[in-house]
């Protein structure tokens, strides 16, 4: 994929950035970031403009971390459902193999008693 750059504009300041993603998506993600950098702006009006990045970011990791740890909870769930999936369908073969083989058994008994 190739590097396009893309001009965005957060906190009135404009940057250009390199990225493999496409243009919409890097704008979208800078409206995000003016959007909250302005709020925390608006509610604290004495922080700076640094401040207000430092506390977006750190609002943002805060997410990472919390999303990454929720997903890889969910990979643990769904690979002990799989184990216990897996261990399920082993019982069942083991059971319809005793199931036929005692069938076997009755076949052979009602035709030794005729």
């Amino acid at each position: 994929m190739s590097v396009s750059k893309v001009r965005i504009t957060v906190c009135g300041s404009q940057y250009i950035l390199g990225t493999e993603d496409s243009e919409q998506y890097v704008l979208d993600l800078a409206k995000q970031l003016d959007e909250d950098m302005n709020n925390i702006l608006t509610e604290c009006p004495t922080a700076s403009v640094t401040s207000a990045a430092v506390l977006a970011a750190m609002d943002y990791l805060d997410r990472l971390n919390k999303a990454t740890s929720g997903a890889d909870n969910m990979r643990g769930q769904i690979k002990e459902y799989l184990e216990d999936a897996a261990k399920a369908k082993l019982s069942a073969e083991e059971a319809r193999r005793e199931v036929e083989r005692l069938r076997r058994e009755l076949q052979y008994l009602k035709e030794q008693k005729s």
